[in-house]
């Protein structure tokens, strides 16, 4: 089956000049191949300039301190396990993100220091169980085996939750994610709820994520619609996705909900078009332990105050955030 090649479509110059100095930066800043758990490459086109808030079409990194203020709650501090209590700590084990491009799940400021909304998240968490956290850094495929052999007490790095992984490891949910599109702003189309509103576009994404299965197993619906079938490319960096949304190559970059609604509000000349589906993502806890509990507890009193609200609207990720909390909940794949 051959497809017609239709004209490059270009954004208008000063359009396409920002976006590119935007990827630009993202270049520099890029903390390589490296993937979250969608298999999505984690360089991303975001600014290193600092604000307490960041408008459309910012590249500003917000500032606004929503942690420091949370007191402890003493009975969920009475959850945790003695040696957690006695020591006032527990290690958690996730990846290390230099730069800012793997925001807003999380970067590092231009002094080190660790940024992001898993890094509020984590951080709130640990105010309100009385502890901190004793942070070491692997590689995402070795944070679960570390949580099950013990070196961590906990894991987080956008886990999501799996059945596989529900037989090994405990889930104390604190967000969804999910797979999204995001489309330079004169792509022809505003919304895409199914696969059939991708056809005759060029479609980028990452190789060996479930965003390719899905496009692979969807395939021939196009087809079976009478219409032309969608182009895909594989990137395993993003910086080339969005030039190609500035230079009329690509037309929508099929990827994580909570990123690229972010990407939406900081990369200029996008457009966010939806979701297909959604995934619970949450701490990973040793099977049984008790530690699960004790943070599903705090990132529920958290909601319950507003502190978990504001968190979310400091990334500027609207609609990713849950309202409850749970241990394990059912996983669909």
């Amino acid at each position: 089956m051959t497809t017609e090649r239709r004209p490059a479509r270009r954004l208008p110059r000063p359009a396409a000049a920002t976006l590119t100095a935007v990827i630009g930066l993202a270049l520099l800043t890029a903390c390589g191949d490296s993937s979250d758990d969608s298999g999505t490459p984690k360089s991303r086109a975001a600014g290193a300039t600092s604000s307490s808030s960041a408008p459309a079409g910012s590249t500003a990194i917000p500032t606004e301190d929503v942690v420091s203020g949370i007191a402890a709650d003493p009975a969920l501090t009475a959850e945790l396990p003695a040696a957690a209590k006695s020591s006032g700590t527990l290690t958690l084990g996730t990846t290390r993100a230099p730069g800012v491009t793997g925001l807003p799940h999380g970067g590092e400021s231009e002094d080190g220091t660790p940024i992001g909304l898993d890094v509020d998240l984590r951080n709130a968490v640990g105010k309100v169980l009385g502890i901190t956290w004793k942070v070491q850094y692997g590689t995402f495929p070795t944070v679960i085996p570390g949580v099950q052999n013990g070196r961590y007490d906990v894991g987080q790095d956008n886990f999501g939750v799996t059945k596989a992984r529900v037989e090994v490891v405990d889930f104390a949910t604190y967000l969804n994610d999910g797979q999204s599109f995001l489309g330079a702003e004169d792509v022809p189309v505003d919304s895409v709820t199914q696969l059939t509103d991708l056809c005759g576009l060029t479609v980028a994404t990452s190789p060996g994520s479930t965003f390719q299965q899905i496009l692979t197993d969807g395939a021939s619906k196009c087809s079976g619609a009478g219409k032309k079938p969608y182009k895909v490319q594989y990137f395993t960096d993003s910086a080339p996705i969005f030039l190609g949304l500035a230079n009329g190559k690509v037309d929508i970059y099929f990827g994580p909900t909570l990123a690229l609604k972010y990407d939406a509000t900081h990369v200029p000349h996008t457009k966010y078009l939806g979701q297909i589906s959604t995934t619970p993502v949450g701490f990973v806890t040793a099977k049984g332990s008790p530690i699960g509990k004790a943070l599903s507890d705090a990132v529920n009193k958290l909601i319950a105050d507003g502190t978990y609200a504001k968190i979310f609207a400091k990334w500027d990720v609207p609609g990713t955030g849950i309202t409850k909390s749970e241990v394990n909940p059912a996983a669909t794949f």
